[in-house]
């Protein structure tokens, strides 16, 4: 390598993860102008460290390569096929089944930016104007599904299309998923009960005084926590939802990289 790393430069071994998931071409392509492997390190510099496109550092290939390598990838759905595959190595590797039986749901608000603005909406609850990360996650924080919504979209209304992603991506295996007190009453549940999939509401203790840890749920509260470690995951900066949903899935291959590479 022409320069010296960054802390968020993908290792030798991650990268033999990775680069078949990557490689929409042959190396050999006459188009190609820049190292593959530069331009991922460009995509997750930017995601970690919440940098403006143009404000790309010189010594990675110019930002203009970068992003249109990143609007591929994220077309072609390889990170999706990425973090799906990570996710039942990891299960493997902890001596659980390949594909999950139980899912954790549970929505964000990220507040808006001038870039995004104009697809915002409100969050009377959290008193933001921005929008919602809808996620499900298995028993152990990995990504199931995840889409992008208005703040203003409630969580029953997402519960529809997060439980046919999650059939989706497990090849309908889930029968259960805990969520919290957002998601009671009949439209969630019917919504749900649709894909065959039962809601199990974790609900506070009446006698709640300071932080509770509650059972189940806080296993995607940890996820989310894991997102907030990217600063450009920490306000919506992004013109599209898509490409927020897209830049969710890279932040959680990255940590199921890190994991992975250390069995390889």
């Amino acid at each position: 390598m022409p320069r010296k790393p960054y802390p968020s430069d993908v290792s030798d071994e991650e990268w033999s993860l990775v680069v078949p998931y990557l490689t929409l071409m042959t190396e050999a392509a006459p188009q190609r102008e820049h190292s593959l492997r530069e331009l991922f390190n460009a995509l997750r510099y930017v995601i970690r460290y919440g940098i403006a496109w143009r404000a790309m550092p010189n010594d990675f290939p110019p930002w203009s390569a970068v992003y249109q390598q990143s609007q591929r990838w994220l077309a072609s759905g390889c990170f999706e096929a990425l973090a799906q595959d990570l996710r039942a190595l990891l299960r493997l590797a902890s001596g659980r089944a390949e594909e999950p039986t139980a899912a954790i749901i549970d929505s964000r608000t990220l507040r808006s930016t001038p870039e995004s603005g104009t697809r915002a909406g409100y969050d009377g609850a959290k008193r933001k104007r921005g929008s919602k990360v809808h996620m499900a996650v298995d028993t152990l924080g990995h990504l199931l599904a995840l889409h992008v919504t208005p703040a203003d979209v409630g969580d029953r209304a997402a519960v529809a299309r997060l439980a046919a992603d999650i059939q989706d991506a497990t090849g309908d295996n889930v029968t259960l998923a805990y969520v919290d007190q957002g998601y009671t009453g009949e439209v969630a549940a019917d919504a749900a009960a649709a894909e065959g999939i039962a809601l199990h509401v974790v609900k506070l203790p009446e006698a709640k005084r300071g932080f509770v840890l509650l059972p189940r749920r806080w296993v995607v509260e940890r996820s989310f926590a894991w997102a907030t470690r990217c600063r450009r995951l920490v306000k919506d900066y992004e013109r599209y939802a898509t490409t927020l949903a897209g830049f969710h899935v890279i932040a959680f291959v990255g940590y199921m990289l890190k994991h992975a590479a250390q069995m390889v």
